[in-house]
């Protein structure tokens, strides 16, 4: 099993300054002019950084997170630098409605997580980005738990195609979600397994968890213990 690490921050939690980034952290925002955009990639390298340094027992002082830098690799992957080293430490992360949450994974095990929000979704929707047996599952559900599954089969979907370091390149339908049995998992703040096959021949084992208006999926390979939670 592959030890996963997470955190969640909010855009409350994240600094006014901005001397906690590196230099070239620090760059990378200034080319940024869009405030919304501006905030989410702010509150994404915070968790980043916070999660980092309680997973790797670094201190958590502003010197000490601007050594933890976070560059994106070719793919658009996150990778992570320690003192301008690659760390060989694996990380995902995920931002929706001013939440973050960073998952890592102290090994080099592929890894991937999504945030979404639970809101309804048209027919449209599913028939666009769903399987037909991803369809008929959400067809079969009931009227009160259809926006949590469908937010769990997306949410799923992103959370593999970060794995597979492609993001939504990629057909949404090569990549099949198996939630398990949700009839006994809607219990909030609670984690529950599900499996997501890629038709490239890939699968992923991962894990979901319902907290308030928000869903949260996290997969990996090799098949990740239950996640734990970073202070």
């Amino acid at each position: 099993m592959t030890d996963v690490y997470w955190l969640e921050q909010t855009e409350a939690d994240v600094p006014a300054e901005d001397d906690w980034l590196s230099e070239r952290e620090a760059v990378r925002l200034g080319r940024m002019r869009i405030p919304k955009r501006r905030a989410d990639w702010r509150l994404g390298r915070w968790t980043a950084k916070r999660a980092l340094a309680a997973c790797l027992k670094l201190p958590g002082d502003t010197e000490a997170l601007r050594r933890l830098e976070i560059l994106a690799a070719a793919s658009g992957a996150p990778e992570v630098f320690v003192a301008d080293k690659p760390s060989g430490v694996r990380i995902s992360l995920s931002h929706r409605a001013g939440r973050a949450v960073c998952a890592v994974a102290v090994s080099d095990a592929v890894l991937g997580c999504d945030l979404e929000l639970i809101e309804s979704r048209s027919y449209a929707f599913t028939a666009d980005y769903f399987t037909i047996e991803e369809q008929m599952l959400v067809s079969r559900s009931s009227v009160a738990d259809r926006p949590r599954l469908i937010a769990l089969i997306w949410s799923a979907k992103e959370s593999a195609l970060k794995a597979l370091q492609t993001g939504l390149r990629l057909d949404t339908r090569c990549v099949a979600v198996r939630p398990g049995d949700t009839a006994l998992g809607w219990c909030r703040d609670a984690w529950h397994p599900l499996e997501v096959r890629y038709s490239g021949g890939q699968s992923f084992q991962g894990w979901w968890r319902h907290t308030g208006d928000f869903l949260l999926t996290l997969v990996a390979a090799p098949p990740p213990g239950s996640p734990i939670q970073l202070q």
